[in-house]
């Protein structure tokens, strides 16, 4: 049976009761005492783990998929009047990324400040896109692209995906701009399930900060003197919240996410599109279930970095032994990023549960304090999970999907619908990362392993073997390599010296798109020769980006 994309903002069906919390015994007046007390603490740690203080009198409306976030773009920029702020971390050059592209072009000819600010890594392919804006007045700057005096500066990312318009409306989402998250029914695509939120109210100013910080950060700032300070900005609802503008080595969202699986007592439940958490996390979810909570983790069933799934699932079984619930979405891609415990405290963002997002990229995620906005997301996450399959220890301990109605029906699913490649730099480096915590665990004792662990250790043994036996009988072939990193490595750092010495400063670059970048994408091209010449422009485009 053919599955077809549906209304995902639902609720859950009768025949998914199970999966619902039970519900509350009326509240008494100790407990509405008890509750007072564990949300003032809870306000304190958030603002002190994030780095955020709370912003009051806030409207959010929840926006799921592309269907409901694109169209309020659209609207949003359409009526610009004085400014925009535009930040994405993936533009692909297809039909989405140049529609945005030209509707802010036209905003830009209209007398509109636009600032735009696009990563390197998800948008190099498509920087010819940006010349007509660019050309319109509008500001546009390419985030951290390559350089020699930074061997590795490219693992640093502006992984946001944010739009502020006139200081009136903001969005913080995890979707970018591309065909992707539309799906494609010839294909067997399905649309990409992602999340976002639009925000009115006294927190836009807080977008706006975040915006500017990153051109600060690293490059030429810009004119903010036409922001509204939040007292300034009138009340659009009741809503609190934090918007956690997170930057390399802070780890302000991190925290966040270690308060709020510390001070959740009933429910957490879990959104992930690249799950490969630390242990310090991952015990933090165990001690939450260990404690009565209903933690419950949804994550995609497929991996398009083959050497993560391992160490994905070598996460299941510690988290499944301590009664984490664990969840695989069974459509083509899962990509939101959300939180929701208690049925009071929300989060939805960019950030990922992995050390890429927590310590190496710039991310912006809002943690909101409201018991509608909370009962709406959770249940969207129950529509979710309707389409998902659990994850169970076997009567061996072996992790397996749950032989149920649901793993029938995502048998079936599966067959309607394809897998979507994705994935990240950002996610390569979490996957990294971790391969080093086994591998160090392994050669120290400093944990215990796990079986799931072991497919990898014996891959990364063949690794290691294989390269002895190279150094062993061939050991120019690596003694050349690690020649030429030492010296690039010394002549970056010794760069940066002199740098830090004229008091310049150091970081990831943004910078403004040069004609040298560019492309007149308008330009006829026949079938065979479309392509080839996308990957010289491409080529032509990375090496000729020049710091202001």
């Amino acid at each position: 049976m053919a599955w077809r994309h549906r209304n995902h903002c639902r609720k859950v069906r009768a025949e998914h009761a199970p999966l619902r919390a039970s519900p509350l015994p009326p509240p008494t007046s100790r407990s509405l005492a008890a509750a007072a007390a564990v949300a003032e603490l809870a306000e304190r740690a958030f603002a002190r783990a994030a780095g955020s203080p709370s912003t009051d009198g806030n409207a959010v409306r929840l926006l799921c998929d592309a269907r409901e976030n694109y169209p309020a773009w659209r609207e949003a920029l359409s009526g610009a009047k004085r400014y925009i702020l535009f930040e994405q971390y993936i533009v692909e050059n297809d039909s989405v990324g140049r529609e945005f592209a030209m509707l802010l072009a036209e905003r830009a000819r209209a007398g509109v400040r636009v600032h735009v600010v696009v990563d390197w890594l998800g948008c190099w392919r498509a920087l010819s896109l940006w010349r007509a804006v660019r050309d319109a007045g509008a500001d546009v700057r390419v985030f951290n692209p390559p350089q020699l005096s930074s061997p590795l500066g490219w693992l640093s990312r502006d992984h946001r995906k944010t739009i502020v318009v006139d200081g009136e409306v903001g969005f913080v989402s995890g979707l970018c701009l591309s065909e992707r998250w539309l799906g494609n029914p010839k294909r067997r695509l399905e649309p990409w399930r992602d999340t976002g939120i639009e925000i009115r109210g006294p927190a836009v100013a807080a977008l706006e900060q975040a915006f500017a910080g990153v051109i600060a950060a690293s490059g030429e700032p810009i004119d903010t003197s036409v922001f509204k300070q939040a007292q300034d900005i009138a009340t659009a609802g009741d809503m609190r919240l934090h918007v956690v503008a997170n930057e390399p080595n802070l780890a302000g969202t991190f925290r966040m996410d270690l308060v709020i699986a510390s001070i959740a007592h009933r429910d957490l439940w879990l959104t992930d599109a690249y799950f490969v958490a630390t242990s310090p996390y991952v015990q933090a979810l165990r001690a939450a279930a260990r404690d009565g909570v209903d933690v419950r983790l949804l994550v995609p069933g497929a991996s398009d970095i083959p050497a993560l799934s391992p160490l994905s699932r070598a996460q299941y079984r510690p988290l499944l032994e301590s009664g984490v619930r664990v969840f695989e979405w069974a459509g083509t891609m899962l990509h939101a990023k959300t939180a929701v415990a208690d049925r009071r405290w929300s989060r939805v963002g960019s950030t990922n549960l992995n050390l890429a997002s927590w310590m190496s990229n710039y991310e912006l995620d809002v943690a909101i304090e409201n018991a509608a906005f909370a009962e709406q997301l959770a249940s969207q996450y129950e529509a979710d999970l309707s389409r998902s399959t659990e994850i169970v220890l076997t009567r061996r301990n072996r992790v397996r999907r749950a032989p149920s109605a649901e793993a029938v029906l995502d048998q079936g699913m599966q067959r309607a619908s394809r897998r979507a490649a994705s994935g990240s730099a950002g996610r390569a480096a979490a996957g990294a990362f971790s391969v080093g915590s086994a591998l160090g665990a392994a050669l120290t004792d400093r944990r215990i392993l796990g079986p799931a662990e072991a497919g990898l250790l014996f891959l990364m043994a063949l690794v290691a073997c294989v390269v002895g036996i190279i150094g062993a009988l061939w050991p120019r072939v690596l003694a050349w390599p690690v020649a030429v990193i030492a010296i690039w490595s010394g002549l970056a750092w010794a760069a940066k010296g002199l740098s830090l010495r004229r008091h310049k400063p150091s970081g990831p670059r943004v910078e403004q798109l040069e004609d040298a970048m560019q492309v007149n994408v308008d330009t006829p091209q026949a079938p065979g020769e479309e392509q080839g010449r996308e990957k010289d422009t491409a080529a032509r485009a990375r090496d000729r980006v020049v710091s202001r």
